[in-house]
């Protein structure tokens, strides 16, 4: 099982990724894909298009979602996987996290436009299809376009990091609050790119008990802004803390993203892969959400 070819982290242009659902079926399946899932930021109204297609496809599929919350000051990030996405307690989470998004737009805006940067809301928006879901790398696209910057790293660097003119921080959820969510409507939860949080070693090790404590049951070891060392760490944080072990690619855009979809090593075989606690089938069959 550790050697499936499962990637359970990607975004569509339901969130901040290029690409519709259909389309990142169609690459994922090009790319050996067996089992993939459709994560995108605190939404989820692309699941059903991309469960079609993947059907088509001859491509396991489960539902999924990237949840943004507030840990120790910090922005992390939770994904679950294998949810009812009918189920009213996630979808009002969902909407009440979406529901702050467009005024701290605003507020970049404000403070792209004090240094000589005006108009980046509205730049901005023209990559979105949902304004709830603007986000940094909607504006990064439009500094890039506009040549303000050569690529979209350049832009994290120079204006959307803690301390830049276009950073405004934001209050999320609650990791509690997620965990919850996720969990009571069926599906597993899991800390995504942990490697990518800005932790002492006592905060992480807080964020992961905590994580545990709420209930929640994964932790992506394998992701495409994880180094070797960052494999090998929390691979051990795994087997440490009883986590189930995830894969995802994290992908974006063809353009953007460090790695292509499905194309990350396989598991360690001293991990437990997080599929085996998800229900999934044949393509032809009707999938059926993981229920615990």
């Amino acid at each position: 099982m550790n050697l499936l070819n499962a990637d359970l982290h990607c975004h569509s242009r339901f969130s901040d990724g290029t690409l519709s659902p259909t389309e990142l079926a169609e690459r994922a399946s090009a790319q050996g894909v067996a089992l993939w899932a459709l994560t995108d930021h605190d939404e989820i109204r692309g699941l059903a298009e991309a469960a079609a297609a993947a059907q088509t496809l001859g491509m396991g599929f489960v539902n999924g979602v990237e949840i943004s919350v507030t840990f120790a000051g910090e922005t992390v990030h939770i994904v679950g996987l294998g949810f009812d996405a009918t189920d009213a307690g996630l979808q009002a989470g969902l909407a009440h996290t979406r529901g702050g998004r467009l005024a701290r737009a605003q507020g970049m805006a404000d403070g792209l436009a004090k240094v000589g940067l005006p108009g980046a809301l509205e730049g901005a928006l023209r990559y979105v299809s949902n304004p709830d879901l603007v986000s940094r790398t909607h504006f990064a696209r439009w500094l890039v376009e506009t040549g303000v910057c050569s690529d979209t790293g350049a832009v994290f660097r120079r204006y959307l990091t803690d301390g830049k003119p276009g950073f405004v921080p934001h209050r999320w959820a609650g990791l509690g609050d997620a965990v919850a969510w996720i969990t009571r409507a069926g599906g597993v939860a899991v800390i995504a790119h942990p490697g990518r949080y800005r932790f002492s070693v006592n905060e992480e090790f807080a964020l992961f008990s905590e994580f545990k404590a709420h209930g929640g049951q994964g932790v992506e070891v394998l992701t495409g802004s994880h180094g070797p060392a960052d494999t090998a760490k929390y691979s051990e944080m795994a087997l440490e803390f009883g986590l189930l072990a995830s894969r995802g690619s994290d992908f974006h855009s063809p353009s953007e993203s460090r790695i292509e979809l499905g194309s990350l090593p396989d598991l360690s075989a001293t991990l437990t892969p997080v599929w085996q606690a998800l229900k999934w089938r044949a393509p032809q069959q009707r999938l059926t959400p993981f229920s615990a």
